[in-house]
Formats: C-alpha cells, sequence, structure tokens
C-alpha cells in the first residue's frame, strides 16, 4: 500500500520531532548585566503616514566599536507584518515625519559633513534619501504645510553683530559675549547672544525666508489646517525677578508678516500648539506661576487663534499634569497623556467642561503617540518588564497589539525582577507610593540587602516602565525601592509644591519611611541598606545620609549639597532668586538647604560622587566638594569624573561604566563577605 503523505506534513512532523526536543532544552533566561546597553534597542517617536498604511519611529543604538550612539529610522506597517529599516548611515537620522500629500518621508541627519542636523528626503516611490536643506548652524526642528510645498524651519542665529560678521574660521575659539540674566544651559553651554527663529522653507525652490527675528526664542511651530498661518511658542529670557515666560504667538505664513500674542499668561503657556479642525482654536498646556518654576503641573488651555478671547484652562479642576495635546478630529475633544500615580495614560479631554475619558491606562507608560482622524493611533508603550516598542490601537475596537519588536529578543533572554505597588507612611502621617523590585527567584521570606534608588526631578515619577538600572541592582541580588517622595509629579499639585523652599526635608522623610516600612515588612535587611540616585536624586542622596547613618553605602550622581555654591554656575538662577531669595537677602535659608555640607561632619556613609565634566545642570563642582569634605574628614569617599560629558551621560562605554561602578560600591559595603571572596 503506497502511503501519500503531504510536503507540508511531512515539515510539521520534522518540526515536531526536531524542534520540539530544542524547545525542551532552551537555555535558561539570565540576569541581565551591563553590557546589554549595547544590545538594547532605544525605540521613539512614532509617526503614522497620513494614509495609516505604515508608522515610522527611530531607533537608537549603542555601537561597542565606535562607543557611540546612531539613530536610524525604521518603518512598520500598520497591519504588522512588514519591518523596513530605511537609513542606516554612521551620522545618524532621527525625527520622521511624512508629507501630508502621502509622497515623502523626511527625517534630520548631519549626513555628508554638513554643519548641524539638516532635512533629508525620502520620495516613498524609491530612491536614495536626497538632502533638502543646507542651512548654516544646521536645524533644530521643522514641520510640513498641509499642501506639503513648504516647511517651517526652527533655526538658531547669531544676534550679535560682531559676531554675526566675523564667520571666518580660526583655530581660536571666539569670545563667548553673555547678555543674558541666565546665560547657561546643559549641553547648549554659554548661550551667548543667539536665539532660535523661525524660517519658511520652499520645498521646489530651495528659498529660505525669515519669518521671525526678534530677541526671543521662537520653537514648537504648527500649521494651520489652511496653511495660511503657523502657530508657535515664544520664551522671552529670563530677567532678575522674572522666570522664563513663554506664550502662544500665531504669524501668517510668509516672508515680512508680524507675530501677535495669543495669550499673556505670567508663566508658561507652551507644549505644541494643535490647531482645531476648523482652524478656529489652539490647545496647548499652561503651568503655574513663575515662583513655582520646578513643580509646574501643566493642565489644557484653549485659545481662539485669532486672538478674539482670552485662553482657557480647561482641566482646572482636574489635578494631574498633561503632555503632548492635540485636538481631535471632531473638534470638540483633545487627546494627551497624563502622570497618574505611577501611570503614564492616553486619555481625551472633553474642551467644553474638561470631561476625562482614560483611553489607554494599566500598569504601563504611554511614551507617545502618533493619531489620525480615523481613530488609528500609534502608540510608544512601555511596562516594567519591557522597553518602549511601537503599537498599534485599533479605533473599532481599542484594542492594543505590538507593531515593533526591536528588544524582543533581548528580553527573551533575561530573568527580570518583580515589580509591584508599595505603600508607606511618612513621620508626618503623609501617604507615598513607591515601586518595589524583588529578584527573580528570591524567598519569600528573605530579608534582603536594599538600594534605594532616587529618582530625579523632582518634578517626575518612578513609573510602570523598564528601568536598566534598577533591574541591574535585583538582578545583583538587592531589593530595590524607587520611591515618588513628595515634589514628585502625578499625585497633584499640592503634593508636587510641598518642598518649595524647604528642600531635603520632606522628601528624606518621605524616603526614610519607605525604608522603614520594607524593614517592618520583612523585605530589607535593616544592616545592608543602600541609597542612590542621580541629579535631584543625587541631591537627595547627599541630604539623607547628612540625616541619618543608618546606610551603609551611598552613590551621589550629579548632585550638590552646598546649595549657595550652585547660585550663578548652574541653569537655575530665575528658581533660586524667585523660590529661595537672593543669597544677600536669604542667607539663613541658603545655609538651612545647603545642611549636608555644612554637616559633613555627620555623614558616616561610604560615598562615590559621580557627574559629567561639563555638566551645566548641576555642575560637577557639587560633586567635587562633597567629595573633598568626606575626603578630609576620612570618610571612605572616591569621585568618578566623565570627560566631556553633560548632565546626561552618553558616551556608551561610560554608560557601562557607571553600572559596573554602581553595583562594585554596593557589593563592597553591603555584600562585604561576597566581595571578599571574589577578590580572592
Amino acid at each position: 500500500m503506497l502511503l501519500r503523505i503531504s510536503s507540508r506534513a511531512v515539515r510539521g512532523v520534522w518540526f515536531a520531532l526536531v524542534a520540539g526536543p530544542v524547545l525542551a532544552q532552551a537555555p535558561a533566561r539570565r540576569v541581565l548585566r551591563p553590557n546589554d546597553v549595547y544590545q538594547l534597542r532605544t525605540v521613539s517617536d512614532p509617526q503614522l503616514s497620513p494614509d495609516g498604511a505604515w508608522v515610522a519611529y527611530s531607533v537608537t543604538t549603542a555601537d561597542s566599536a565606535k562607543d557611540k550612539s546612531d539613530s536610524d529610522v525604521w518603518m512598520t506597517s500598520w497591519d504588522g507584518s512588514q519591518t523596513i529599516r530605511l537609513t542606516s548611515s554612521p551620522d545618524g537620522e532621527s525625527t520622521p515625519r511624512w508629507s501630508p500629500d502621502n509622497r515623502y518621508l523626511a527625517f534630520v541627519s548631519g549626513r555628508q559633513e554638513a554643519k548641524g542636523g539638516q532635512v533629508w528626503l525620502l520620495d516613498r516611490r524609491g530612491g536614495e534619501a536626497q538632502r533638502l536643506t543646507m542651512v548654516k548652524g544646521g536645524i533644530e526642528e521643522f514641520a510640513w504645510s498641509p499642501d506639503s510645498k513648504r516647511l517651517v524651519l526652527v533655526l538658531e542665529e547669531e544676534t550679535d553683530s560682531v559676531a554675526r560678521k566675523d564667520t571666518a574660521e580660526k583655530k581660536t575659539p571666539k569670545p563667548v559675549v553673555i547678555d543674558r540674566y541666565n546665560f547657561k544651559r546643559d549641553i547648549a553651554g554659554y548661550l551667548g547672544t543667539k536665539r532660535t527663529h523661525l524660517a519658511l522653507f520652499d520645498v521646489a525652490t530651495k528659498k529660505l525666508d525669515t519669518l521671525t527675528s526678534e530677541l526671543h526664542d521662537d520653537e514648537s511651530p504648527s500649521w494651520s489646517p489652511d496653511g495660511t498661518r503657523i502657530a508657535f511658542v515664544r520664551e522671552d529670557p529670563a530677567e532678575p525677578g522674572k522666570a522664563r515666560d513663554s506664550d502662544i504667538y500665531v504669524i501668517e505664513a510668509r516672508a515680512g508678516a508680524r507675530a501677535r500674542a495669543l495669550t499673556d499668561f505670567d508663566g508658561p503657556d507652551g507644549g505644541r500648539p494643535s490647531w482645531s479642525p476648523d482652524g478656529k482654536w489652539l490647545a496647548f498646556t499652561r503651568g503655574d506661576e513663575p515662583k513655582y518654576s520646578a513643580y509646574h503641573l501643566n493642565r489644557l488651555a484653549v485659545v481662539p487663534s485669532d486672538g478674539s478671547a482670552p485662553a482657557r484652562v480647561v482641566t482646572s479642576a482636574f489635578d494631574r499634569p498633561l503632555s503632548q495635546v492635540r485636538f481631535l478630529a471632531d473638534g470638540r475633544s483633545v487627546s494627551a497623556i497624563v502622570a497618574d500615580d505611577r501611570q503614564e495614560q492616553l486619555v481625551r479631554v472633553r474642551v467644553a467642561d474638561g470631561a476625562i475619558e482614560r483611553v489607554v491606562e494599566g500598569r504601563r507608560v504611554v511614551a507617545g503617540y502618533s493619531a489620525l482622524p480615523d481613530g488609528r493611533t500609534a502608540l510608544l508603550l512601555a511596562s516594567p518588564d519591557r522597553a518602549p516598542e511601537v503599537f498599534a490601537r485599533d479605533a473599532a475596537t481599542g484594542a492594543v497589539r505590538q507593531l515593533s519588536h526591536h528588544n524582543d529578543s533581548l528580553f527573551a533572554q533575561l530573568q527580570l525582577a518583580s515589580v509591584s505597588d508599595f505603600t508607606s507612611r511618612s513621620d508626618d502621617g503623609t501617604e507615598v507610593h513607591s515601586l518595589l523590585y524583588r529578584p527573580a527567584g528570591a524567598a519569600a521570606a528573605a530579608r534582603l540587602p536594599l538600594v534605594l534608588f532616587i529618582h530625579g526631578g523632582p518634578n517626575g515619577q518612578d513609573a510602570y516602565r523598564f528601568d536598566f538600572e534598577r533591574q541591574l541592582f535585583a538582578a545583583n541580588g538587592y531589593a530595590v525601592l524607587a520611591v515618588n517622595y513628595r515634589g514628585s509629579n502625578g499625585r497633584g499639585s499640592a503634593y508636587q509644591k510641598a518642598i518649595f523652599a524647604d528642600w531635603g526635608n520632606k522628601e528624606v522623610k518621605d524616603l526614610l519611611g519607605a525604608v522603614d516600612e520594607a524593614v517592618r515588612q520583612g523585605i530589607a535587611d535593616p544592616e545592608r541598606l543602600g541609597i542612590g540616585g542621580w541629579s535631584y536624586g543625587g541631591i537627595l542622596t547627599d541630604y539623607t545620609i547628612a540625616t541619618t547613618a543608618r546606610f551603609k553605602a551611598a552613590v551621589s550622581g550629579a548632585g550638590s549639597a552646598l546649595q549657595l555654591a550652585m547660585y550663578g554656575t548652574d541653569q537655575y538662577i530665575a528658581q533660586y532668586d524667585l523660590e529661595i531669595g537672593a543669597p544677600w537677602k536669604a542667607q539663613d535659608t541658603w545655609i538651612r538647604i545647603s545642611y549636608p555640607f555644612f554637616h559633613a561632619d555627620r555623614i558616616r556613609t561610604p560615598t562615590l560622587f559621580m557627574g559629567g565634566q561639563s555638566d551645566f545642570n548641576v555642575p560637577i563642582i557639587g560633586g567635587e566638594q562633597m567629595y573633598q569634605a568626606l575626603r578630609t574628614l576620612g570618610v571612605e569617599t572616591q569621585l568618578v569624573i566623565y570627560p566631556s560629558q553633560y548632565h546626561g551621560i552618553t558616551v556608551p562605554s561610560y554608560r557601562v561604566d557607571r553600572l559596573r561602578r554602581y553595583v562594585a560600591w554596593y557589593d563592597r559595603f553591603l555584600k562585604p563577605a561576597a566581595t571578599a571572596a571574589a577578590g580572592r
């Protein structure tokens, strides 16, 4: 008897026989390692094509051989069946933007030794990308006109007449001329006399026309639906007694037009203005009064685009911050992202009364989105066990499905810590919400060494997103607490502003209360407690180790303790004058909030200080002073400075080095027996 078997059946039998044992013998999952920095892909900036068929986005990778990061533009089909890498040059490409006619995909790149990023075009019909602009100094940002014939560009221009004329290339750097009250900014450096202005660029003729040129910074342009006007944010420089103020302006999209202010709030009006479909309204975000510059809770506001009426705050009764506000197709509602107690949700806000409808919520973070009039939405979603990837949300069902898979292979290898909600009460009765990381496989009854790792800001929150550093600590056997202390957002305006002009007080109570609760619950070993953080997390580390000696190891990254020394040396001069007061008027307050330095002799905790050599946000002087104090006092300490780095460490090998030093420092003092054994 002849037995007929189809080729598909043969393949199925072969797969069952061969793949089955292979799957059964799949390697065990491993813990996260510092070198995984080189495997992790950073996905960002999803942009839906006008026809809804594709989502373009950026992917950033760390190159170990070149010791630099590189970003490229990718796209994935809406049905998830195709993913295509569109660029692959070593110069980096980002900011993908579709032309409204669906013909081009534009992006920014520094290819061909162009000075600064320039706009390049990919024709969707095929062919190589072509450089569109060649503007001196490069492009800060850009936006397409509705007819796809023009771009509005944001350019940085020199306003000092002497500096503008001196265009010759010289080996000796030109003098830095300062005319600003707030004259420093991280990465940008000394601000000098440059300003950002708007220009119009004709795609066909490549003609560039100046649109704005005043002594302001103009940014975040947005075209009206009919293409005749451009809304933007104008920021006035800070002046003594006055914080950096920003307002919404509108200007006709033609050379020689004059901008008209639509708002005059004595505080920040910003975000990227969003036009209603009929062009009659603009949506934007409004912060708080200037003295609360470090604690803004941004609310949704709208204003008539013709300036016929004052702006109206829509979400005055909603005590959570909103961002990325965009009018929806019905013209009666606005989409936005809201930070709400460890979640970051996509919401819909009714303009008439501020009613909130939660569209995408849960134990995850919506980090960005792009939507079409038909309701299709591309999302950038992250969760505690997965780095951000692009997802699709179908309008009809609301179902969310994953489109990009750049980190699937890495996470398939990893055994990650569990992440759970954690609640504590401070000694003044304040309820504080945190996240607790427990090492995978840790016995439920085991008391673990604990690292209290503090977020920066302070106006931010530890949320339901993948956190490399905390997962790395857990991978090395530590329980980790991520505490949303007072000053954090996501818990309302009063919670944010509770630390106004009172730094290092309530936050420390909240941090210690969370540690006390972890000890009470049998999670943390009270004899093996570590603490650390970066930026305001480093500052709070200094405050906390000057308050208690219970921590056996500390890492203070990009921190400060002698706050008086920050006056005039960092980028926060307006905040200092408005919140604390000038030192010659508020000397007692400055000394009080500088207590970690003036009480350095109370510190017993071995502390590793770290920072970027070129940091203008929290200058390295903050770490240098505390290192010098502890070294003088005989407390175990070390100072690590990363050359040519700003507030954020970006060189891949430095990022890996920092992670290794974190773990080695904690291991040395929280696991002395294990460290000694490893040394043998």
